[in-house]
């Protein structure tokens, strides 16, 4: 099984490459933890997903850690790589988005994968349940059974901002069925809030609601589905009222598939506590957390000693 990685973009509300900015005093960063615990659910592969000039950065601060470890391969989200025949609007600079950065890694995976951020801490929970159902997940009567691992909202918010999420809705049989984008969700004294479309109040959402964090098993016939609706969006971009910043998001890319019947999406839930760095403000209680994991014995004191 392999492991993708979005790690393509920089942080712009945290300040720079929060990819690689070490968490613990051995100069852990921590996409470190999400490999570590996924070779130990069963992962042998992990495959960047980077900006081109960012590729030997990338091997000098992570690869050279964990390339004895697990097998390590690169892909570049780049604008050309893109289906035949299609062009990018001219003059656009922001990248096409997250549905795009998967598609960019197809020519490098061909069995059973799974997909996280690079700047989001996940937990061993979230990998063991990833790996247990890609280990069995196929294709019957041409649909593919990919999967999504759903954290509680509470679980996920910050202090310090505004965070966005994808809201869930799960059938009763444990099934993906709608994903919902929130790009404002704040903490508030009792609970939770998002500010609606226009952007005239806030509204609350239960700490419980499943949410997704980007955290999705796949398997290799989602490259097919990605090409031809990745294809249909590149086309309507030229005519759209964004063509310069609209983007392709997974979430939304999966769940067109799974309307068209091409998938279904099986709902694994964690209590796993979420850890990220979306604001520098972040930066301590993450780094307090994880060396707390580390004094219960959850991760050694140095990840990539042996």
């Amino acid at each position: 099984m392999t492991l993708v990685i979005l790690a393509a973009g920089l942080g712009s509300r945290y300040g720079g490459l929060k990819q690689l900015d070490p968490m613990t005093d051995h100069g852990e960063v921590i996409v470190d933890f999400s490999i570590y615990d996924a070779k130990r659910a069963g992962f042998d592969k992990v495959v960047f997903i980077i900006k081109e000039e960012n590729l030997e950065l990338f091997r000098e601060t992570i690869g050279v850690r964990v390339e004895p470890h697990i097998q390590v391969e690169y892909a570049f989200q780049t604008p050309a790589n893109i289906p035949a025949g299609c062009t990018v609007p001219e003059g656009r600079t922001k990248p096409l988005g997250t549905g795009h950065a998967v598609y960019c890694v197809r020519d490098l995976v061909k069995e059973n994968f799974a997909v996280i951020n690079a700047d989001d801490f996940y937990g061993r929970d979230t990998f063991m349940q990833l790996a247990k159902h890609l280990k069995d997940a196929g294709v019957e009567k041409g649909v593919a059974h990919h999967c999504m691992v759903g954290f509680r909202l509470g679980n996920t918010i910050t202090e310090n901002g505004t965070v966005s999420r994808g809201q869930c809705v799960v059938s009763d049989a444990g099934m993906l069925q709608s994903v919902t984008e929130r790009t404002k969700i704040q903490k508030t004294a009792t609970g939770a809030s998002y500010l609606s479309e226009d952007e005239s109040t806030w509204i609350d959402l239960p700490l419980d609601t499943i949410v997704s964090m980007n955290c999705w098993g796949f398997t290799p016939e989602i490259f097919d589905d990605l090409e031809s609706d990745f294809t249909a969006f590149l086309q309507d971009l030229k005519t759209s009222s964004n063509p310069l910043k609209a983007e392709y998001y997974l979430p939304f890319a999966v769940d067109t598939q799974r309307q068209k019947g091409l998938c279904d999406i099986k709902v694994y839930p964690t209590q796993s506590q979420w850890l990220g760095v979306t604001y520098p403000e972040d930066k301590a209680q993450v780094k307090a957390s994880i060396k707390a994991l580390i004094e219960a014995g959850e991760y050694p004191s140095v990840l990539w000693e042996s």
